[in-house]
């Protein structure tokens, strides 16, 4: 592979332009392409197969108006008074011009159903007072009946002593009497009979007013003080799918309420714009980048360069992912860790080969040859490892979940965008560039200019040299190794201890209470919490299937009956029976927790729910599912968690067979994976120290602690895998390369490390600089995955790489490099640092080459 890249390398250098222009052209189509087929970007975060998935797939067709999205606007009183009436007209007016907007289904004004609840409360006691009259008058009328039949039946008991005694015609007119009054008797009987059924109806038609209205008053939209009111925002789609334009439409229309001295909040499903995938904070993390690449390669054109082929390699991947989000679901996430890792890689990667032919030249190596060598060898490393975190990204589809396939898929496509840049637009800038890629100064400095102290003797070989004081003890190679078994136990116990919040971890998707303390979605999401219960910011939504019913009240009775033992459920605050579908099958109720959306008790709360529907069927005939954002959240959470295992044994597979065919040895894979999952620990456990238990949380304006994103584990496993895999190729592969030519294996360690530290160095603070600028993104779940990676890098290149790594060597020695004899003669020799090449002749130009590269030289000069 060493000699096909320095051909390409060669070849860049000869057909620079052309292949400056086949990027820019590529840059322009892609571009077109995003702005032409881009689509919505959304936070839907859904996994088939769920039940909450499930049952919300069955409401799209049975209860459409059930599913649409649903947003909170939250209205206060600006001096925590009661409503006045000028400022309820003001509210209710606002919401008015809502409802009628395009893409708006309706709006549930709270003061409607405040009035509504007062009014149901007004009937059913006017209906009380009506029933107990009508029951006075039943009892009086059934006592008047009782009385007058008593009389009759004396009547008729004389008449029947007396009847022989009467002539014919007085005996018959009496029986007539009789007969008549037991008739009107009857009839009397018979309408009170009526009666009775109709005051017996409308008292059970009063019960079950009573029981829907005390059902219904466990949700309140209206607060007790009278204070703040929550309006419901029901959209004609699915909530990622209201565009931006009527997102701010309704902001604006009901900010109109300021005016009467109402603060208006609204909840992250109104606010939240995907848009945007950077910020100033990101910017920031760019800056420190450019000034580490000034500081080690002394020139804003060779600091630029690595700069600019981040840029374009982030500009092809990212604008193919916004392309693709036309015809694919895609979540905001994917663009941002697309473009998260192509700056990270897409820079380092270039200042591996920038740095390569740098170092060539100042020892002499003429242009054209020094290109094509450093892409021949650099390039091989870059390409080695850009595979490797390729492969890990890509595996980011092996657990199924669709949007964590997309992501990593999106990732993967923008690492080997970047890698492609590294390996043929940067040597055909590089010819562009030619010597000036070296500064003047040290330009003069390596041709005789002042030496330090430390510069070798007249004759010695610079680079000999520099490996003698390495081998010596000199730097932080030396360092580390002066007592290894110190620096190893010293490095575990460290990453040990920074990992011990990692047991406690607990994962979710982030709500309103995640989002920073000065936003109106945290307003909103406080306000809701304090005014009206927690559980009210995460309602979940029970579906019960019911059997075929003879009326309307048959149909109240059995929905009532399974809205009291929803309500028997711990951790239940309040459930309320909310719309049946018309053939009375489908019933809904919405069901508010205890507690918040992502606390325990609301998850166990769900589990519960499901474990009950068997309990609920077998008193009722009703089954019931759980679905809603809260319980899909909570579903989603679940399955990734699931997958967690064996993805990570995926990787941890994958690293020991990856270090196994490149340094060919058993117990380099062994320390390197060791190390990588020491530093993967160590980053979770800062990430649930600060994230969810709120440790420094004005720092990283934590507002809210809670569960950890819940896909961030998995993300970080796959791209912390990546990269320090990277960084041990890079630093080992050059000890391996020592001991091969013949140094002694501890010596080797020192030698390697000290050719590989300083751009490793640079490289990793670059990439550290680059993640911590998402830390503060505009985008709040995108937080803790910019600090997770940020600092699983910082542990992972100086803790575990450039410690670890070197200590446990040196203290294996030759035994680091052993390989059963029978395995040495099957496996591969894929030569990373491209040795074969460094050793090999110079290669020769094909005869058809030699007039373009000399105009490729006269140009470049």
């Amino acid at each position: 592979m060493a000699f096909l890249l320095y051909r390409l390398g060669s070849f860049a250098y000869r057909r620079r332009w052309w292949v400056i222009s086949a990027w820019l052209a590529i840059m322009l189509a892609v571009g077109g392409a995003a702005a032409a087929f881009s689509g919505t970007l959304t936070n839907n975060f859904s996994i088939p197969g769920t039940e909450s998935q499930r049952i919300s797939d069955r409401l799209k067709d049975e209860l459409p108006e059930a599913v649409g999205g649903t947003g909170t606007v939250v209205f206060t009183t600006d001096d925590g008074s009661a409503f006045s009436t000028e400022q309820q007209d003001e509210v209710q007016a606002v919401l008015a011009s809502i409802a009628g907007f395009d893409g708006v289904r309706g709006v549930v004004d709270p003061f409607d159903v405040a009035a509504q609840v007062d009014s149901g409360k007004e009937e059913i006691e006017s209906g009380r007072a009506e029933l107990e009259a009508s029951e006075q008058k039943l009892t009086s009328g059934e006592e008047q009946l009782e009385q007058g039949q008593a009389e009759l039946d004396e009547q008729r008991s004389q008449f029947e002593s007396a009847r022989d005694q009467l002539p014919a015609a007085r005996e018959a007119a009496t029986e007539r009497q009789l007969e008549q009054g037991q008739a009107e008797l009857d009839a009397s009987k018979a309408e009170l009979e009526s009666g009775r059924e109709q005051f017996e109806s409308g008292t059970t038609e009063l019960d079950q007013a009573q029981r829907q209205l005390e059902a219904t008053s466990g949700v309140s939209l209206l607060s007790d003080d009278g204070s703040a009111a929550v309006a419901n925002v029901q959209f004609d789609g699915q909530i990622n799918g209201v565009s931006p334009e009527l997102r701010e439409k309704v902001q604006e229309t009901a900010s109109e309420a300021d005016s009467a001295g109402v603060t208006v909040d609204f909840s992250k499903e109104i606010v939240e714009d995907v848009s945007g995938i950077a910020g100033a904070a990101e910017l920031i993390g760019l800056a420190v980048a450019a000034i580490v690449l000034i500081l080690m390669l002394g020139t804003l054109v060779a600091a630029g360069l690595p700069l600019l082929m981040a840029v374009v390699g982030v500009g092809v991947g990212v604008g193919i992912t916004f392309a693709l989000s036309g015809v694919i679901e895609m979540n905001s996430i994917s663009p941002v860790l697309a473009l998260m890792l192509g700056l990270a890689v897409g820079i380092d990667y270039s200042l591996f080969i920038v740095n390569r032919h740098r170092t060539q030249l100042l020892r002499g190596m003429e242009l054209r040859e020094s290109i094509a060598r450093a892409t021949g060898t650099a390039g091989n490393a870059v390409l080695f490892a850009g595979i490797t975190v390729v492969v890990a990204l890509a595996a980011l589809a092996v657990p199924g979940l669709p949007f964590l396939t997309v992501m990593g898929l999106s990732a993967a496509g923008t690492v080997a965008a970047a890698v492609l840049v590294a390996l043929t637009l940067t040597p055909a800038l590089l010819a562009v560039i030619g010597r000036r890629i070296v500064s003047k100064r040290r330009w003069a400095r390596g041709n005789g200019g002042k030496h330090s102290a430390k510069a070798p003797v007249e004759g010695q070989d610079p680079t000999e040299a520099a490996d003698e004081r390495a081998a010596k003890g000199a730097g932080w190679g030396g360092i580390a190794t002066r007592k290894p078994i110190l620096t190893v136990l010293a490095g575990v116990v460290l990453l040990g201890v920074i990992a011990i919040p990692a047991t406690q971890l607990r994962v979710g998707l982030p709500d309103g209470g995640a989002e920073p303390a000065d936003s109106t979605a945290f307003q909103a999401y406080t306000t809701i919490g304090d005014k009206f219960g927690e559980g009210t910011n995460g309602p979940l939504i029970v579906v019960g299937s019911f059997p075929e019913t003879q009326d309307e009240t048959e149909l109240t009775a059995l929905q009532l009956d399974v809205n009291d033992l929803l309500l028997d459920v711990d951790n239940v605050a309040a459930s309320v029976p909310a719309t049946v579908s018309e053939d009375g099958r489908t019933a809904i109720f919405q069901l508010i927790p205890e507690e918040g959306p992502s606390s325990e008790s609301t998850e166990n709360l769900v589990r519960d729910l499901r474990s009950a529907s068997d309990s609920i069927e077998e008193q009722t005939g009703v089954p019931v599912a759980v679905t809603g954002q809260t319980a899909a959240n909570i579903d989603v959470s679940e399955k990734l968690v699931q997958a967690l295992p064996p993805y990570l044994g995926i990787v941890v597979g994958l690293s020991l067979i990856l270090l196994l065919l490149v340094f060919r040895s058993i117990l380099v894979p062994v320390i390197a994976t060791a190390g990588f999952l020491l530093s993967l620990l160590a980053s979770f456990g800062a990430t649930v120290a600060i994230y969810q238990w709120g440790w420094l949380g004005s720092l990283f304006a934590v507002s809210n602690p809670g569960p950890i994103l819940s896909f961030l584990p998995i993300i970080l496993i796959g791209v912390l895998f990546g990269l320090a895999m990277d960084y041990q190729m890079f630093l080992v592969s050059g000890m391996r390369e020592a001991f091969v030519h013949g140094a002694d294996p501890k010596a080797a360690v020192r030698i390697g490390f000290s050719h590989g530290a300083r751009v490793v160095t640079a490289a990793a603070i670059i990439m550290v600089s680059v993640f911590a600028g998402f830390v503060f993104s505009e985008l709040a779940m995108v937080r803790p995955i910019g600090f997770g990676l940020a600092f699983g890098v910082l542990l992972d290149a100086f803790v575990v790489r450039m410690t670890l790594i070197p200590a446990a060597m040196y203290l294996l020695g030759r035994h680091a490099w052993w390989l059963p004899a029978w395995l040495e003669r099957i496996l591969p020799d894929v030569d990373v640092e491209g040795a074969k090449l460094e050793r090999g002749e110079e290669a020769k130009p094909a005869p058809e080459e030699k007039a373009e590269l000399e105009r490729g030289e006269k140009v470049s000069v």
